[in-house]
């Protein structure tokens, strides 16, 4: 067994007890598990500490929880990484405190050329705290919108309704249209032939608005037929709208397009569209 022991220890310690390439690529492998168990543990403490904010005096909504949840994640990963490669550069005689005390974290940062890095988190905070938008919310973010899929300290990724994936730099993001705050409207345009009776439209349109109303709870006020909006070409537009939940207007402005077409069928109410008409000449 002694023997055995002498062994190992010549492989993974020389004779003054330094340790050898392999002794450094063992400890190397136990200080990334180390890293990834410990960054584990903390994302468990995190969900486990915000899924408790419903029994908080001051507890914060669920995609506020979801924002602030991804954020400390971030953080956690940030510091077990920068904590992992200093004792790893630490094991090859590297003293990266002595050229933290000559340099200066802020020298460094700015030697590696991480200006917009800096820019980047700072402007995530700034979006955190300003409640400007949360994970789960609607957004456009320049030429690009989608959902908040995530939200981190350097990027934020966007989920467009096609499928697209974009990650946007936090220091990118100067304008914000946020479709998840307060009521939303639904709009449907609704043509009709010019030979029809616009009363009687009206009228129907009225009829799907009051069962609207009284059946789906995701409508807040409305809906409501304003009348005659335009006098096209080859048809009049009437228009309806109302007021949503965040969210749901376009699913309110799809119902709202199905009834119509249905009851217009039923009343014999003709939606124009182009058409042919074929005369044949009497010789």
């Amino acid at each position: 067994m002694q023997g055995i022991l002498t062994f190992l220890k010549t492989l993974f310690e020389d004779g003054n007890g330094n340790p050898t390439i392999l002794g450094k690529l063992v400890r190397i492998a136990i200080i990334i598990i180390l890293v990834k168990v410990g960054i584990k543990v903390f994302y468990v403490v995190i969900d486990k500490s915000l899924e408790k904010r419903g029994k908080l005096k001051f507890g914060v909504d669920e995609k506020k929880a979801n924002t602030l949840a991804g954020v400390l994640k971030n953080i956690c990963k940030y510091v077990f990484y920068f904590i992992g490669i200093v004792t790893i550069l630490d094991l090859f005689g590297i003293k990266t405190t002595s050229i933290l005390a000559t340099a200066g974290i802020g020298g460094l940062a700015i030697g590696f050329g991480a200006q917009s890095l800096v820019k980047d988190v700072i402007t995530g905070f700034f979006i955190l705290f300003e409640n400007q938008f949360s994970v789960g919310d609607y957004v456009k973010i320049g030429e690009y919108e989608g959902i908040v899929e995530e939200m981190g300290l350097r990027t934020t990724r966007l989920r467009s309704p096609s499928g697209e994936l974009h990650i946007i730099p936090n220091s990118n993001i100067q304008i914000v249209t946020n479709s998840t705050k307060g009521a939303m409207r639904a709009m449907v345009d609704v043509s009709i032939a010019y030979e029809e009776d616009i009363d009687k439209a009206i009228k129907v349109l009225n009829s799907i608005c009051e069962q609207m109303k009284a059946t789906d709870e995701s409508i807040l006020e409305g809906p409501t037929v304003l009348g005659v909006t335009k006098l096209g070409q080859y048809d009049i537009v009437l228009t309806v709208i109302a007021k949503t939940k965040p969210m749901e207007q376009w699913r309110v402005e799809r119902e709202l397009r199905k009834r119509i077409k249905e009851s217009f069928d039923i009343e014999k109410i003709e939606i124009p569209y182009p058409k042919s008409v074929f005369v044949e000449k009497q010789k």
